[in-house]
């Protein structure tokens, strides 16, 4: 069994990874395949610590120095980021968790060579509790849905007013469709809410929010004909309770037409509302309360994203940074 020799290493490939291969070739025994797919996923972490969207072969191409790198700072914030912005772009939990033992074999060899102090993986919750995050709506997606209800039609400014809530207090569609009439209070500026195990709490309406509803209240609901119940907020066509599936199918339709690509769902706008207040700088414990989580522990995937992109807006705009 011969050593690999450096002329293996991809161009700029970082020293430790090739003394990395050689352990894997020479001490393990693994096959070429592996060697490679345990390189591949070390140079996409790389990759992604540059901030780059491209993937690590083509990073070579264009002569990105991957020396640059320290991979001995490596701290495990960034690898949760690294984790929660492989599940953003469609990866599944098997890939991430292919990765990411790439990566705890790396740490633990550096580790075994005096090279590290800590093994930062080993701090990582396990992919299987790990849940895939919806695809994440920028501001602006949100802003284009919003717009896309033609207000003169009653349902479809009653679609309005729901998008608008569910976007301003993060309800889940379930709580959102089962709302009455007595939940919410105009005049405090509140939604109380029955969610999992027949717990309430109590959301605030922002002061777009709490306008559309007044306006809904005032000037649309009455307009929806058929109404059987007076205590349904939002009524369906004939009447009673919308049910989850008819208004995810009616935001569907308002995202093809504003021209949103991504699949879209009910529980993307409540993810929406969490990583926005996130990423203005709101606090994990509030933002837990909001959404009605027992445990923060819930509430804790959506910091990853969100921290993530602080981070690269503090490396982008700060001048010491």
């Amino acid at each position: 069994m011969t050593s690999p020799s450096r002329s293996d290493a991809l161009p700029s490939e970082p020293v430790l990874l090739t003394e990395f291969n050689q352990y894997l070739l020479l001490e393990r025994g693994l096959s070429q395949h592996t060697l490679q797919a345990y390189r591949r996923d070390l140079l996409q972490f790389i990759a992604w610590l540059q901030g780059s969207d491209t993937n690590a072969k083509s990073l070579f191409l264009d002569g990105v120095d991957y020396n640059d790198f320290d991979l001995l700072a490596v701290t495990t914030d960034q690898l949760k980021g690294f984790v929660a912005d492989s599940f953003q772009q469609g990866k599944n939990a098997r890939s991430v968790a292919r990765s990411i033992s790439a990566l705890k074999t790396f740490y633990y060899w550096l580790l075994d060579e005096g090279k590290v102090v800590s093994n930062p993986v080993s701090l990582l919750p396990k992919i299987s509790q790990v849940k895939k995050l919806p695809g994440v709506l920028s501001e602006q997606d949100v802003d284009r849905l919003l717009a896309e209800p033609d207000l003169s039609d009653p349902l479809q400014a009653r679609d309005r007013c729901m998008l608008e809530l569910l976007y301003a207090t993060g309800l889940r569609v379930s709580e959102l469709v089962g709302l009455e009439t007595g939940q919410v209070s105009i005049q405090q500026g509140l939604v109380r809410v029955t969610g999992k195990g027949q717990k309430e709490r109590l959301v605030p309406l922002g002061e777009l929010a709490l306008d559309e509803m007044e306006s809904y209240l005032r000037s649309v609901r009455p307009e929806i004909a058929g109404i059987s119940q007076d205590k349904v907020l939002f009524p369906s066509r004939k009447g009673g309770f919308m049910t989850r599936q008819a208004f995810w199918y009616r935001i569907k339709k308002y995202a093809l037409q504003a021209g949103i690509e991504s699949s879209i769902s009910p529980h993307q706008l409540r993810h929406a509302f969490a990583t926005h207040l996130l990423n203005h700088g709101a606090d994990l414990r509030s933002v837990q309360l909001l959404l009605g989580h027992s445990s923060v522990s819930t509430t804790q995937i959506y910091t990853h994203v969100a921290n993530y992109r602080l981070q690269q807006l503090y490396q982008e705009h700060h001048p010491r940074a």
